[in-house]
Parts: C-alpha cells; structure tokens; sequence
C-alpha cells in the first residue's frame, strides 16, 4: 500500500465499513471535463462521526453519493460492509441503501402528505416490518429526538430544524450501519445546528452509528472524530480527533 493511500485510510484498526479505492469521477459539461474525483481513496471505520470538508465542486457529495450507491464511478472500487457496489444489481443496490444505509439531505426531503411518524416509519414500511413493530420503533426513535409530541405533523407544520430531525430519525430508525449526511445544517440557524449536531453526536456515541458528513460548517468540522479534506476531487489532507 502507498504512503498516500495509508494517510488516506487512517488506520486506527477498527472494523471497516467502507472503502473507496482510486475512484473516479468526470461528468462532461458545457464547460468541458469536471473531475469530481480523481483517484481518491479513503477507509472508514464503524462508529466513526467523519466529516469530508472542502470548497464547492471539490467532490464531496459525490463522495457520498458513490459511496451510497446513488452514483456509479468511472473507475475504481467501492465496497460497503465488504460487498462490491461495482457489482451489484440494481435491486440489491436498492436493498442495501434500504437496510444498511441511512440518508440525511441538506433539504430534508420529507413526504409533504405523510405525518412525523409515517415519514419515520417509511424505511421500515419497505423493509418488511410489521406495523406494530414499526410504529412502536418509530415512536421510540421520535422520543429520542424530541420530538415525541409532534407525532401527527406534517413537514409544513414544523420549523426548519424539526423537518431536520425528522429526516434524522427516519435515516436512523431502520437500524443502518451507516448514515450519510449531505450538507444537513446547511439551511439551520447556527443554534439550531448545533441541536441537531448534539442530537447526532448522542446517538453516534449511545448507538454507534457510523455518520458520514459532507460540509461546510465548521462546527461540524470542529466536532468530526475524523476530518477529511477535499480538493479538486483528490483528498488532500486527513485529521483524526479521537
């Protein structure tokens, strides 16, 4: 392995969840060639509350969204929890962002039509789970998050940072391994994202769930067990906290 490829990885020897072998990335614009990666290489570790920092257009939802399995690199290798998204079908790419991945949008992305507790229930509603059993997890995870009297709300009813929180507890209320965090506090006041940082801190800490941020905050760059930096879709430097 390459010296650069072992800065990359970090190697504090804790269970890898994924890893990104020389990915590439190039979507052609009006403007030409835009290398949203360019062999960028990184491992991540369970129970890591990693932040990926850098500049717009420096590749960081792409990141995330090849990691997830929303996008498909160019070249090189993605694994989650050891299997190869390179090769996997549609319907199993589908699947594991159903059961093992968790998703939080800088625009929340709630269903406008359902309340609170049916937009939390939703992933589990796709995952099979019985209403019963889905409704009471639902619940529990809404507790958790504050928001335990605001069951029969819909999205246009609640604040900025309550959507936000919602769209937390539904990420995490399908058991995932792994949340993925695009930009969430990017339309909070600085109070409010601070909340929901504490709130995602907690249940990283109490759950050990995995989070993966892509951001600008500094407070969320601040408070990263693991600070990534991106540039030019290569990663150009690494900090680990803890």
């Amino acid at each position: 392995m390459s010296d650069s490829k072992e800065k990359a990885e970090g190697g504090a020897g804790g269970e890898v969840v994924i890893e990104v072998d020389d990915v590439k990335r190039h979507y052609v614009t009006g403007g030409g060639t835009v290398k949203a990666l360019d062999g960028a290489s990184l491992t991540i570790e369970r129970g890591e509350f990693l932040a990926i920092a850098g500049p717009s257009g420096s590749g960081k939802s792409t990141m995330l969204n090849v990691i997830g399995g929303l996008d498909v690199p160019d070249s090189g290798e993605v694994m989650v929890e050891g299997k190869h998204l390179g090769e996997m079908r549609q319907s199993q790419l589908a699947a594991l962002r159903r059961d093992r991945i968790g998703f939080i949008f800088q625009a929340y992305n709630l269903n406008p039509v359902l309340t609170v507790l049916e937009n939390t229930e939703y992933v589990m509603m796709l995952q099979g789970k019985p209403p019963a059993e889905r409704k009471k997890l639902a619940v529990d995870v809404l507790e958790e998050v504050g928001l335990g009297d605001m069951l029969d709300r819909r999205p246009s009813q609640l604040s900025g940072g309550q959507q936000q929180r919602v769209a937390v507890a539904r990420a995490i209320a399908g058991a995932p391994a792994i949340v993925l965090a695009d930009e969430p506090t990017a339309n909070l006041d600085s109070t409010t994202g601070q909340e929901l940082l504490d709130m995602m801190e907690r249940l990283n800490r109490e759950r050990g769930v995995t989070f993966v941020f892509s951001t600008h905050d500094p407070e969320v760059m601040k408070r990263a067990s693991r600070l990534i930096r991106l540039r030019d879709g290569k990663i150009e430097s690494e900090e680990r906290r803890r």
